[in-house]
């Protein structure tokens, strides 16, 4: 064993000025063949503990790993890794999702804010949880950091808990304290955490269909935006509203600017008044500043952020989000290219449904009409195999950068016409051919 020894503000007169820490690899030794081992996840991806565990490739079998969306590199695709590892993702990330789709791995098709009680309820009970968490405050207490949405859960119910501290993970205010005595094996290591930058990604496409979104936002809605380059476009439209809220699974950089220029300031929210509601965050470091031990970002188990009950009691709920196709009828695919695992479900449903079922909510779908090949987001089809996340009975607003419609209370024909009116040009003649076989007008 490591012990450490460490002091400062944050732990001055705290009981246990030692811990014991020991190494990744000795951490991870005692996980048995045939285990569910929970891998914490986004910018709490615990990479130390998780890549010590794929080093024991050969030397265990059946280890099945359950996921949400991983970040960093993960060297998994070795014969030996597949032979003893088996990855069993609830949201695909980019870099896993070759594994998804390689035959050693698959995928569970659930809604977000269900993961956690296919957790408690014994559907997928967990063996482990390899967790990444703040250092202990000085009543011993470690946070999850950026990520508490399902990983709350797999804390309270795996037998057994491997954390990795690390003094760079933000110590974060709501559900996600952790006491040390819960640990099983504690690890040090000090790096910082996983950055993406969604503002850098905005371009043209993005900026309009942003502009277009704000355009339905009024003063003191309550967001929620989905991941991606998109939210953070609409974001930087908003600078002139006023009093608005959050209340999301997750956000990144793009807040931050509206917080601070006062546009959001969660005054008019029924849930959690005067607070940011969230269950992760990722971005850059500014956004792990942020919310590094600030009292008006909650950070709560996804169970109840993403509850459609909970999402409806906040009036002008307005949620965010996009898709990989949407066909002519409304149907939105966001998961799959045909049955290429790429994605997963998450919680777009449930903040369709929660912000459908507010007093003046709008659930918007925002898409570019092309993808950087040039192909139609907006088809007569889905692809055979593709997996529908949101259903054409659920489906609003839709936006790209030629504008905004509202499939709501249109029939088949009228979805198709109003679709084809905001899709790319190009591809305008083809649809309406299409339209109008399937219609005979």
């Amino acid at each position: 064993m490591i012990v450490v020894s460490f002091s400062g503000p944050a732990v001055s007169n705290f009981a246990f000025m030692n811990f014991n820490y020991t190494t990744a690899e000795e951490a991870v030794q005692h996980i048995p063949d045939n285990s569910r081992v929970f891998v914490h996840g986004s910018a709490a991806t615990p990479l130390k503990l998780l890549n010590a565990l794929l080093a024991r490739a050969g030397k265990v079998k059946g280890v099945e790993l359950v996921s949400i969306s991983l970040q960093g590199e993960i060297n998994w695709n070795t014969p030996e890794i597949k032979n003893s590892f088996r990855l069993n993702s609830l949201f695909v990330s980019a870099n896993v999702r070759e594994w998804v789709n390689s035959g050693a791995g698959d995928y569970v098709p659930v809604f977000l804010s269900e993961i956690p009680q296919m957790f408690k309820k014994g559907f997928l009970p967990l063996d482990v949880a390899l967790i990444h968490v703040s250092p202990p405050d000085k009543h011993g207490y470690c946070t999850l950091g950026t990520s508490i949405d399902a990983a709350l859960s797999a804390v309270r119910t795996a037998k057994k808990i491997i954390a990795q501290v690390n003094p760079k993970m933000p110590r974060t205010h709501g559900d996600g304290q952790v006491h040390v005595s819960k640990l099983d094996a504690m690890v040090w290591e000090d790096v910082a955490l996983p950055e993406v930058d969604y503002g850098s990604k905005k371009d043209e496409r993005t900026t309009l269909i942003g502009k277009h979104v704000a355009s339905l936002i009024e003063d003191r809605s309550t967001l929620q935006m989905g991941i991606g380059s998109i939210p953070d476009a609409v974001l930087s439209w908003l600078d002139c509203h006023k009093g608005l809220g959050i209340h999301t699974e997750m956000f990144s950089d793009g807040i931050i600017p509206l917080v601070e220029k006062g546009v959001i300031t969660n005054e008019y929210k029924t849930v959690r008044p005067g607070k940011i509601v969230t269950t992760f965050t990722l971005g850059t470091k500014k956004v792990y500043d942020f919310v590094d031990d600030n009292p008006s970002v909650s950070f709560m188990d996804v169970a109840y952020v993403n509850d459609s009950d909970v999402i409806r009691t906040n009036p002008k709920a307005v949620a965010i989000n996009s898709a990989i196709e949407i066909d002519l009828t409304g149907q939105i695919c966001a998961d799959s290219i045909g049955t290429y695992q790429f994605s997963g479900i998450g919680g777009q449903m449930d903040f369709m449904r929660g912000a459908s079922l507010s007093e003046g909510g709008k659930p918007i779908i925002a898409i570019p009409s092309v993808t950087n090949s040039g192909i139609s987001r907006i088809v007569p089809f889905l692809k055979n195999g593709a997996g529908v996340v949101t259903t054409r009975g659920h489906v609003h607003y839709v936006v790209t950068e030629y504008g905004v419609v509202n499939l709501y209370g249109k029939n088949m024909e009228q979805r198709a016409k109003l679709l084809i009116s905001i899709a790319h040009p190009d591809h305008r003649e083809a649809l309406e051919r299409a339209c109008y076989e399937r219609f005979k007008q």
